[in-house]
């Protein structure tokens, strides 16, 4: 017991060592961020006044947020949250857009304010949009923190290396899965259960592409998986339910499975 105790005071001596945010306050950040971008996500509605005052608010968690980690930044602290918060005007922009595809491609989304209230693709997407935007400035961990805790709360697993166009449509979205070097195109549809994931996991390839490339208004039904990173679905494909490809599919293409258990494959066909 003694050794034991021994080693767990030099684990917690090492992280104190690290000193990372608590994944709470990560997260509180983060959701201040949405609710801030979109009262409809709590339906609490600012002053005109609070509204820029928050937005130095927002800046001033964040520089919070990094300062014990400076060290692992390409810049201090204060000049990596401002740069995020010049980021944030473009995030907003494709989560507007990505709000508008999900209330057109959902049948049942009856408004905007619906879709950003209650639907949890919405909500993992735009963790993943702030999470991403503080892996292109080289913050460590904090990302992945915010991914994870969407991913907890929507099953919707993102990324936040992931590259993704506007127009980003999750329909229901439980158990979908998008790896670290996937690339989504503009108005592209993901049903529950859609894997973009690698073909191998050997961590001699963590620097190469292993993810698909999903070109612009492909739609993916559920349970389909795509793998590899020389994997490419041609723009406005339909690649069907339960579908399996680890190989490039030409545009304009539909697969899918048909009664007999046989795959599909539709070629170069306007659809």
């Amino acid at each position: 017991m003694k050794n034991f105790l021994q080693a767990l005071q030099e684990r917690h001596a090492a992280a104190s060592a690290q000193a990372f945010p608590s994944t709470e306050q990560v997260n509180v950040f983060c959701n201040h961020l949405v609710n801030w971008l979109f009262p409809e996500h709590t339906g609490k509605v600012m002053q005109p006044a609070d509204i820029e005052a928050y937005a130095i608010t927002l800046e001033h968690q964040l520089t919070q947020l990094l300062l014990p980690i400076e060290g692992y930044l390409p810049t201090n602290a204060v000049d990596t949250s401002a740069q995020f918060m010049r980021m944030v005007p473009g995030i907003y922009d494709y989560l507007v857009k990505d709000a508008e595809a999900i209330l057109l491609g959902d049948p049942a989304a009856t408004c905007l304010y619906e879709v950003i209230r209650t639907y949890p693709g919405f909500y993992a997407i735009a963790a993943y949009r702030i999470a991403n935007g503080l892996y292109q400035l080289q913050v460590p961990l904090l990302p992945r923190i915010i991914t994870e805790f969407a991913h907890a709360r929507t099953g919707i697993d993102i990324h936040p290396g992931a590259t993704i166009a506007p127009y980003f449509c999750i329909d229901h979205g439980t158990g979908i899965v998008i790896g670290e070097t996937s690339v989504i195109g503009q108005r592209v549809k993901l049903y529950q259960g859609v894997t973009l994931g690698a073909l191998s996991v050997d961590k001699s390839m963590a620097q190469s592409k292993r993810h698909p490339t999903i070109e612009e208004n492909v739609v993916i039904y559920a349970g389909a998986t795509i793998l590899g990173g020389d994997t490419v679905i041609g723009h406005h494909s339909v690649i069907g339910g339960n579908v399996w490809l680890i190989k490039s599919v030409a545009p304009y293409s539909r697969i899918y499975y048909k009664a007999d258990g046989s795959m599909n494959v539709i070629e170069n066909r306007n659809i």
